[in-house]
């Protein structure tokens, strides 16, 4: 790659890293819009998403050290901190580029502000120069993991709360480990010889997940022919839960970019999935991914809010139902790590609240017998035990059913609990009910 390549490359990530933090994109968005709107090399496009979602997760610890250096930021121009933050992230955590390269790099993308170049060239010398401020020398424990894993304090105590110090502690480090690419193989029995065409390994978690640390599965014609569909693992989880014999009507409360709902409607002979989304946009990503799957005439899709559910459908309707919650994310920082600077430890009590209503408008529908499968990608209480342990407390006529896998890590309470460092995938919760009368 040649310095000018170079150049544009950090170009382009500096101007996603502005609308990630001076317009609160989300970085995947961010991402993938500059980026196919981009005449960059697969190489080039590699580093620009390197450097972004380094720079984005790694934020409270450059923040760290710049404060060190620069004594009021408020002065500076957003671009020129974001473009230090970024070159910082390379000098420090990337070892394949030369440190004075990214210097002079940082100082040509600078020359666009008059006398930028110089105050660039002098802030990132300092630190190539001058020994690196020690994060071990702060005294409060959770400001220190704050720092360390550029995580904000209020999220480092609630994980102390759920999981304990270590086990909290090896969740923050998990994070840093490069996200897997994922798929579902949509025939089961071609999960050995995908893995061969794919050179991809067995999913450790899904019987009919595959996974790959490099490379992407979207570009391949078995993603095109839909022998494949992007899912992860841990997500893969949910439709069996269902235990779905066929013939049963099955309503998908939350069900937009429709991974979940296709893979239900795989194991459908004579029934179907109603799945529901607020947006016309996230539903037109449902029907895509059924056309492409060939499940188009067993999923129906309606433009409606879940917590309308009772009115719109009525008492016993649905065989089956999956309430995939609107929740915090926090088991997806791996993949979108903007997520921890976006929420609130006081989220948690509202979207509680939401969880909760969704499942009480849709259990009035549900058949009596029938069950409900209750997912989140969260890994906080609040929004997964506790949410079914206040919805069972409010509904004496439903129990709960124990769920089982065969890796025991993962199964507590009767709930499939998993958190990013166990499989390094993200972390995720799967419980159910069933109506008893």
């Amino acid at each position: 790659m040649t310095n000018k390549q170079r150049s544009y490359a950090r170009g382009v990530a500096l101007k996603v890293l502005q609308e990630i933090f001076d317009n609160g994109a989300y970085s995947n968005i961010a991402l993938n819009k500059v980026l196919q709107a981009s005449q960059l090399s697969e190489t080039d496009k590699s580093l620009v998403t390197e450097l972004v979602y380094g720079t984005v997760s790694r934020k409270i610890t450059l923040e760290w050290y710049l404060a060190h250096v620069i004594e009021d930021r408020e002065k500076l121009d957003s671009w020129v901190y974001h473009l230090l933050m970024l070159s910082l992230y390379q000098i420090l955590f990337l070892d394949k580029i030369p440190n004075h390269a990214v210097v002079n790099e940082a100082v040509n993308i600078a020359k666009r502000g008059r006398g930028t170049d110089k105050f660039v060239n002098a802030i990132l010398r300092k630190f190539l120069n001058n020994p690196l401020p020690d994060i071990v020398s702060i005294k409060r424990k959770k400001k220190r993991l704050s720092i360390q894993y550029s995580t904000p304090v209020w999220l480092i105590a609630t994980l102390f709360e759920e999981y304990g110090e270590e086990r909290a502690e090896a969740i923050l480090a998990s994070l840093f480990i490069r996200n897997k690419a994922s798929v579902r193989v949509t025939d089961s029995s071609e999960v050995d010889r995908l893995a061969e065409e794919l050179q991809a390994q067995y999913s450790q978690l899904s019987p009919v997940g595959l996974v790959k640390t490099k490379g992407h599965f979207a570009s391949s014609s078995v993603f095109k022919d839909g022998r494949v569909t992007i899912q992860d693992e841990t997500s893969q989880l949910v439709a069996p839960t269902l235990k779905i014999e066929g013939w049963e009507e099955i309503l998908d409360a939350c069900a937009a970019p429709g991974g979940k709902t296709c893979h239900m409607a795989s194991y459908l002979t004579t029934g179907r999935v109603m799945a529901l989304d607020l947006y016309d946009h996230k539903l037109s990503l449902v029907q895509d991914n059924a056309q492409r799957l060939g499940l188009a005439d067993r999923v129906v899709t309606q433009k409606l809010d879940a917590h309308l559910v009772a009115q719109e459908f009525g008492p016993d309707y649905f065989d089956k139902i999956l309430v995939d919650a609107p929740c915090s994310g926090i088991g997806l920082i791996r993949r979108k790590p903007d997520i921890k600077y976006r929420k609130e430890s006081a989220d948690f009590d509202q979207l509680q609240k939401i969880q909760l209503s969704i499942l009480d408008s849709v259990c009035q529908t549900v058949k009596k017998g029938g069950i409900i499968t209750y997912s989140t990608c969260t890994i906080v209480g609040k929004e997964n035990q506790e949410v079914l342990a206040k919805f069972l407390e409010q509904h004496p006529n439903f129990e709960q059913v124990s769920l089982t896998h065969d890796c025991t890590d993962i199964v507590q309470d009767g709930c499939i609990v998993i958190t990013p460092e166990q499989y390094l995938t993200d972390g995720f919760f799967i419980g159910q009910v069933r109506r008893i009368s």
